[in-house]
């Protein structure tokens, strides 16, 4: 008997798997000596988005040099704001218009290289940003992109996903193609090495989370459509990647934590990352992140901070039908194998919870500054959020979501035991 999505497809009997990635990936200790090359390849002209802080270091200059050296004409632009306002990015996009660069390179944290994505589609399709707003509005390939990521954690160096800010808009917006995949990513674990303690963080519980929710959504139903989904939910290509990506952040956040020096937990989370990254690219997050967006507008707080407290009760509010996931799951975090299923899926819900605890995450929505007087605010907006949603591992209504909120708000996953009733 075939599984069903939470689209309510029926699964293929066999198995099949959709992946949709850079052209090229380049990992590893060093490998951001080869981004004047890559840069150069593409033309003359090459612009920069780059985090303003990192602008002025030595790892930053010796790219840039690196790429005038190769007889490239260079542009930087760092000033884009992060939660990248819309106007910013407009703005941002006609400075570098009269440039017309031949590639763009991305440096930084999430935010820039989410900038860097959206100007390379505004150069190549000028119109108001909000045209592009949901999932397949981008009519075609933008200008080529290198995405070079300074953090471990939101996996937009191979992702089709670019979030925005909006005035006009109560919580963040996406713009999902799979023509905003940069073409090429280039992860070099030593450029996380001096991020923030907060960065380190809340970049990895976000890379945790993207593993976590890409490995329980909702199975891909058909690979066969003219028109798929950018999110289709997991597959067999993207669960060996949740699962290493998971078991990888779950032993070396921690240790990165503990010691920033250390070069072997450093690059198992950039590597775990950039894996999270590339299956949640094709199979998509949930309901943590649905939550997340209208919780972060309200409390101002960071994005990882409140994916990473939320999970716990997500899953534990999903034990009952993805029991058999949850307890595969414990077993790449390398829990005891032994007990029912049941069990087993339980003890993975407690150690990531244990794990959110031990990073210093709040546990409950309130210490976070929400209240009870938020919670039709909150459950409305989650539920707006379709494109996390509907891939959650079976359908999300209002009730389900409140419970939720609810649990979360309290800082006790006991008031989800039974919200869902196995077989559902």
């Amino acid at each position: 008997m075939s599984e069903r999505s939470a689209r309510g497809g029926a699964i293929m009997s066999r198995p099949i798997g959709l992946l949709r990635l850079p052209r090229e990936v380049r990992f590893g200790f060093g490998a951001r000596a080869a981004v004047a090359s890559l840069a150069s390849g593409f033309g003359e002209r090459v612009a920069f988005v780059v985090d303003p802080f990192l602008a002025d270091t030595d790892d930053f200059r010796a790219v840039l040099t690196g790429t005038q050296e190769r007889g490239c004409r260079t542009q930087v632009l760092a000033d884009v704001p992060p939660e990248l306002p819309v106007d910013s990015v407009q703005n941002a996009a006609e400075v570098l218009r009269s440039f017309s660069p031949d590639v763009i390179v991305g440096y930084g944290g999430g935010s820039a290289l989410d900038a860097a994505k959206l100007v390379a589609l505004l150069l190549a399709h000028p119109a108001p940003l909000d045209q592009y707003y949901g999932e397949n509005a981008v009519p075609g390939p933008v200008t080529p992109l290198i995405a070079v990521p300074t953090t471990a954690g939101t996996g937009s160096e191979v992702t089709p996903v670019a979030v925005v800010s909006d005035p006009s808009r109560a919580v963040k917006v996406g713009i999902s193609s799979p023509h905003l995949i940069p073409a090429v990513a280039v992860v070099d674990p030593e450029l996380t090495m001096t991020a923030p303690p907060g960065v380190t963080v809340y970049a990895g519980i976000d890379a945790f989370v993207h593993a976590v929710e890409s490995f329980t959504a909702a199975p891909l139903a058909d690979i066969g459509a003219d028109r798929l989904p950018v999110f289709v939910g997991r597959d067999v290509l993207t669960e060996p990647l949740s699962l290493e990506a998971a078991s990888l952040i779950h032993r070396s956040l921690p240790a990165a934590l503990a010691n920033p020096a250390d070069r072997r937990a450093r690059e198992e989370m950039s590597r775990a990352s950039l894996l999270a990254g590339m299956a949640f690219g094709s199979a998509g997050t949930h309901v943590s992140h649905a939550i997340q967006y209208p919780v972060g507008a309200l409390t101002h707080t960071p994005h990882g901070l409140g994916t990473g407290m939320l999970l716990p009760y997500v899953l534990q509010a999903f034990l009952p039908v993805i029991a058999d996931r949850l307890a595969e799951l414990g077993t790449a975090l390398g829990l005891d194998a032994e007990g029912d299923e049941s069990t087993r899926a339980q003890a993975a819900v407690d150690a990531i919870a244990e794990l959110c605890g031990r990073i210093g995450l709040p546990s409950s929505l309130a210490e976070l500054g929400v209240s009870e007087a938020d919670r039709g605010q909150v459950v409305t907006l989650s539920l707006q959020a379709r494109r996390l949603v509907d891939i959650a591992p079976i359908p999300v209504d209002e009730q389900l979501m409140g419970a939720i909120f609810d649990a979360a708000l309290a800082g006790d996953r006991s008031l989800l035991f039974g919200t869902v009733e196995a077989g559902r």
